[in-house]
């Protein structure tokens, strides 16, 4: 399957002056050719960096704390892989029998993992500023969705706790289950009391 220049145009709002980087930004490691890993390394910093600076603009009273638990949210595994979604990664990706078998295509961390590759690739190809450009279109809608700052799940437990005069939780993992691309963990809390 070769890279569809149509697709990439449109989703990149530019024309590519490197398609081989965003050949190797939607190549997993599973076809045993160059992969996506350094582009996604990259792209997730670039990425950091252009959510710090949207949230700094847009709630410019916000203090450190409430815009870092926006930018935990915005950056996460599952919001990436929603972008990929949304942007039709999926049928770009290309992978080899195993993880296609494995049902890596709708994979959170393969999308989400993918979709960092490609900002990434922006990034070398078309600059700073083409990169700030794809993360805007495709996030800010949700930054301008989120009228509060998110809490952790583990944050907001820990406060309950604290709020209620109870000790800390324990946490404990009781299972795992699934390939590595996609492992699923069980948990166990318990609150003393």
């Amino acid at each position: 399957m070769s890279l569809d220049r149509d697709w990439l145009e449109s989703t990149l709002g530019a024309h590519p002056t490197d398609p081989a980087l965003y050949e190797r930004a939607l190549t997993h490691g599973s076809t045993g050719k160059e992969d996506y890993q350094r582009l996604e390394f990259l792209g997730d910093r670039v990425l950091g960096l252009a959510i710090a600076d949207l949230l700094y603009r847009k709630f410019p009273d916000e203090a450190e704390g409430r815009l870092s638990h926006r930018l935990n949210s915005l950056v996460s595994r599952q919001v990436c892989a929603e972008v990929g979604r949304a942007i039709g990664v999926s049928d770009q990706i290309k992978l080899g029998k195993q993880a296609r078998d494995d049902g890596a295509r709708d994979s959170d961390n393969v999308l989400g993992d993918v979709v960092e590759a490609m900002i990434g690739a922006i990034y070398v190809d078309l600059g700073i500023d083409a990169a700030f450009a794809f993360v805007s279109r495709n996030w800010m809608h949700r930054i301008d969705a989120a009228q509060t700052a998110p809490k952790h799940p583990k944050s907001e437990l820990q406060e309950w706790c604290a709020a209620k005069g109870r000790k800390m939780p324990h946490y404990e993992i009781t299972s795992k289950e699934g390939p590595p691309h996609a492992m699923r963990f069980e948990i166990t809390v318990t609150i003393k009391g």
